[in-house]
């Protein structure tokens, strides 16, 4: 029996051809290759303590775990227009590494780009528990976990996520979310579009986002104070039971919903509230533009 014919008289394309005949209908259409693979390293931790990280596109986690060196594990990932074009750029993507002269670990990535190729390196970093580790991200998510030194994090566009973190802490992305859990120290966190997230902190809290969210709770204050502000978007503020504390909250257009008993309290006009808590001592302010603000 003859095959089928179309009408205008070809046959159609088999069907153990069909990834060729969609391979040849895409070829030479930007990112429509893909290559990865994986790069692993392990380097001598630094006598600083202080390891620094430049990651324009992609992930990058740093885990703190007891050991003496710092482990490394890249995973490279290119888009071309052809399986020849990824594999190329793959090859041209590299991990630098650097001493310096003060005993600074540095890392960076270089991925070369043109307008139909694109790609990305996620970094795991696995480091001697008590370093300390600055980040920065053009494009990607960055975490942090299991520290016991001082963190500071950038992130144009991903979030920033923090745990057990034992140390001052300074983070910020332009459009993601701040998640910080089970940290202590001095925490510093800027968000310009999205909400920030501190859960069973010990010690100071300086948060502000631009447009989002501002969610803490705080086991133990420090003599900093917390000062959370955001333009718009609501505040909700947990405190120990016991605390000593001047709250100080004020907010434009919302309500302010308090649920501790505040000595001296005094609403001076619609949308401000000062008091006491406790003897006094560290200061407590919560300002937000549009939205409400709850002490609880």
């Amino acid at each position: 029996m003859s095959k089928r014919r179309s009408a205008n008289g070809q046959a159609p394309p088999s069907r153990h051809g069909i990834g060729s005949f969609l391979r040849s209908l895409f070829e030479g259409v930007p990112w429509s290759d893909r290559a990865e693979s994986e790069e692993t390293r392990c380097l001598a931790a630094p006598s600083s303590g202080l390891i620094r990280v430049h990651n324009a596109n992609g992930r990058t986690s740093v885990v703190g775990e007891d050991r003496t060196d710092v482990a490394i594990r890249a995973q490279k990932v290119a888009r071309a227009e052809s399986e020849q074009g990824a594999a190329a750029l793959l090859e041209a993507s590299r991990l630098l590494h650097d001493r310096t002269a003060d005993e600074v670990l540095e890392f960076e990535v270089d991925v070369p780009s043109k307008w139909n190729r694109r790609g990305h390196v996620n970094l795991e970093l696995r480091v001697p528990r008590g370093s300390s580790v600055e980040i920065v991200a053009a494009n990607g998510r960055v975490a942090v976990a299991g520290l016991r030194g001082a963190v500071r994090a950038r992130s144009s566009n991903g979030s920033v996520e923090l745990s057990d973190v034992v140390g001052d802490v300074n983070v910020a992305t332009s459009n993601a979310k701040v998640c910080c859990c089970d940290t202590r120290g001095k925490l510093v966190a800027r968000s310009s579009n999205g909400k920030i997230e501190l859960e069973d902190h010990c010690g100071s809290v300086d948060a502000s986002t631009s447009n989002g969210l501002i969610r803490a709770s705080v086991e133990e204050l420090g003599s900093g104070g917390v000062q959370l502000a955001t333009s718009n978007g609501r505040i909700v503020l947990e405190l120990p039971d016991e605390v000593d504390a001047e709250v100080d909250i004020r907010v434009d257009n919302g309500v302010i919903r308090n649920d501790r008993p505040l000595c001296k309290a005094a609403r001076e006009r619609s949308g401000q509230l000062r008091g006491r808590l406790g003897s006094g001592g560290a200061p407590i302010r919560l300002r937000t533009s549009n939205g409400s603000i709850s002490l609880r």
